[in-house]
């Protein structure tokens, strides 16, 4: 009885397939016409995650994004002759002669599963694997069956062959979290498809007919197995050879299991988070937040959120200017000076020259995607904020320069009394000595003779993003900032010393271009004049001082014109040194992920540090 159902179901199942197929190829039939059953059929240009990738100076590859499926997308033309040899002499050899149905293969399996009582064979040409890869599900019932049918004839209009191949090819399942035969290849073998022999491209294609059952980690036996299948099936095509495939099936198969490359988390995890801001700017983002009310915000983030995970799975290909070799110098120098020491620190190289990110720290043996200090933590800079909010508006707006006298007595503005380093109060001494020697009375009262709207003016042309209505107070003249900034913000402004006094923003991403090398995103932004160029001349003379007689004499590098300055907050909470050459602005922090007092060991590590990384930064 059950033999007899099973057939008869097979009957009226080839009928109604018949009838489909004859109105599909245009055959003058008074059948229902198929591309009217396909009318509503929504056939999109298959959207296929692919990796992203960033790359540095020099154009090396350093790391490599799967935000949504891991998977490196290869185009039909670059996909080696045997792996597409492999997957047509054993899925679907009459791939160029059917189009998305191969009839003799579904009669085969209804057969199969009428005897069975259960869906055992599946029948499924390429394009109908396709098809279930990339629009359906892989449910084991008729009605999908049926629907892969029509989405796979429909494929075949839209698509060339060798398109449907690319597809495929791109989108079958290789366990482990890998998607397509060219990431496969670099995962289990460390290397691209096209440097495979012919017995690691077998195996490889072993995998995808049941990724579990023929895990190259974990079942090796079994798709070696099934390898030597393939490469018997490969030689019946005539795709290789008897001897080829005789040799093949003995040659040894050893796996070089190689992980997703990412060499400079630090400086990469900054790039992900700059990328988001370019498509905040250019695609109308930001505007939009700026009219927004604040459950719209949440709306409108979620929405930026969402576009940046599409354009990171759409295999983008992202150039900056990091220097490898410098980047290597500065997480080295990070690790070194802070090895042993109960506290953390960050640093950062910038180009002022070209306003590019050259290498950034994001911590002490950092870790991929942990907490980046380099940009950040947001903490209270202390003096280094002087010469921005205090000393460079105030010789702008009066006209002073450096031998101008200033008084560094003691000094209180309605009940705040800020002390000097050590003690010490000279009284009238020069605006050149008050800041190398970073007088905080001297600052207090340039900084009121400006004026606090006057002074937090000139920051607006920076881009300190937690900056607010909420500073303006006198303690703000020595860095006492209620939100912070991050010392890529203030390392970025420091490069407005060695601009003329105009302010240029510090990129990483020079420009983000898809696979087809057009350009989807770049900066392209323009210089904002933040004072004169004769006050920034003598703001240079006056850091220089900072280094030669100041505080920041132990950061003195030895050689080349460098000029600084250093800053510290109440308690030795944070400690900060942000100075600069002819070519490199450089910036380093220290201090505890939890704000607390930093032992006496800790004291003098920002200038150390500094050191240690400007020694090898020439001007050239």
């Amino acid at each position: 009885m059950r033999m007899s159902a099973g057939y008869l179901f097979i009957t009226l199942f080839m009928v109604m397939f018949s009838v489909l197929l004859l109105g599909a190829l245009g055959e003058e039939k008074k059948a229902v016409s198929f591309e009217k059953t396909l009318e509503d059929t929504d056939i999109k240009k298959p959207d296929i995650d692919q990796n992203s990738y960033i790359y540095d100076e020099t154009g090396a590859v350093v790391s490599e994004l799967s935000k949504g499926l891991n998977r490196r997308y290869l185009d039909i033309e670059k996909i080696p002759r045997t792996v597409k040899q492999a997957f047509l002499s054993t899925e679907d050899r009459h791939f160029f002669e059917h189009e998305g149905v191969d009839m003799s293969a579904v009669a085969r399996a209804l057969a199969v599963n009428a005897q069975a009582g259960s869906i055992e064979e599946g029948g499924s040409t390429i394009t109908q694997q396709t098809v279930r890869n990339l629009f359906l599900t892989h449910e084991q019932s008729y009605n999908r069956k049926l629907t892969e049918v029509l989405y796979s004839y429909q494929l075949e209009q839209e698509y060339s062959k060798e398109k449907i191949l690319e597809f495929y090819i791109n989108s079958i399942y290789f366990q482990n979290g890998i998607y397509g035969f060219e990431t496969a290849a670099h995962y289990y073998f460390g290397q691209s498809s096209s440097g495979l022999t012919l017995a690691e491209t077998a195996f490889l294609a072993a995998v995808p007919a049941n990724p579990s059952h023929y895990d190259p980690l974990t079942k090796k036996e079994n798709t070696k197995k099934r390898q030597e299948w393939i490469l018997t099936k490969m030689q019946e095509t005539g795709a290789v050879s008897a001897s080829r495939a005789a040799e093949a099936k003995k040659a040894p198969v050893e796996l070089h299991v190689s992980e997703t490359k990412n060499l400079y988390p630090d400086y990469t995890f900054y790039v992900e988070k700059e990328l988001k801001e370019l498509i905040r700017k250019k695609e109308g983002f930001a505007r939009r937040m700026k009219k927004a009310g604040k459950e719209e915000k949440k709306d409108i983030e979620e929405e930026l959120q969402n576009r940046v995970r599409e354009v990171l799975s759409s295999g983008v290909h992202i150039e900056t200017s990091l220097n490898p070799d410098l980047q290597k110098e500065v997480t080295a120098a990070v690790n070194r000076q802070l090895r042993g020491k109960n506290g953390n620190g960050a640093a950062v190289v910038l180009d002022h020259r070209t306003s590019r990110i050259k290498a950034l720290s994001g911590g002490k043996n950092y870790e991929p995607y942990t907490f980046n200090r380099a940009f950040q933590a947001y903490r209270q800079p202390g003096s280094a904020m002087k010469p921005l909010l205090v000393y460079g508006p105030y010789m702008d707006q009066t006209g002073a320069d450096k031998q101008n006298f200033v008084d560094a007595g003691r000094y209180c503005l309605h009940d705040y009394c800020p002390a000097n380093a050590g003690g010490s109060y000279p009284g009238q001494v020069t605006l050149k000595t008050a800041l190398a020697r970073s007088y905080n009375t001297a600052a207090m009262r340039l900084f009121e003779t400006t004026g606090i709207q006057q002074s937090f003016s000139y920051l607006e042309s920076f881009d300190f993003s937690r900056v607010n209505a909420d500073d303006h107070h006198y303690a703000a003249a020595l860095g006492g900032l209620s939100r912070g900034v991050s010392l890529l913000e203030l390392t970025k402004a420091y490069t407005t010393f060695s601009n003329k006094g105009e302010y240029r923003p510090g990129r990483a991403i020079e420009k983000v271009t898809d696979g087809d090398g057009k350009v989807l995103y770049e900066w392209g932004e323009t210089s904002r004049s933040v004072w004169s160029e004769e006050t920034n001349q003598e703001l240079r003379h006056m850091l220089r001082s900072v280094i030669t007689e100041g505080t920041g004499r132990r950061a003195d590098p030895g050689s080349g014109e460098w000029r600084g300055k250093t800053g510290t907050t109440n308690s030795y909470h944070d400690l900060w040194f942000v100075g600069f050459n002819s070519r490199y602005t450089a910036g380093v922090w220290i201090g505890k992920d939890n704000p607390d007092t930093l032992g006496a060991k800790l004291r003098s590590t920002h200038l150390d540090l500094w050191k240690d990384i400007t020694e090898g930064l020439s001007d050239e």
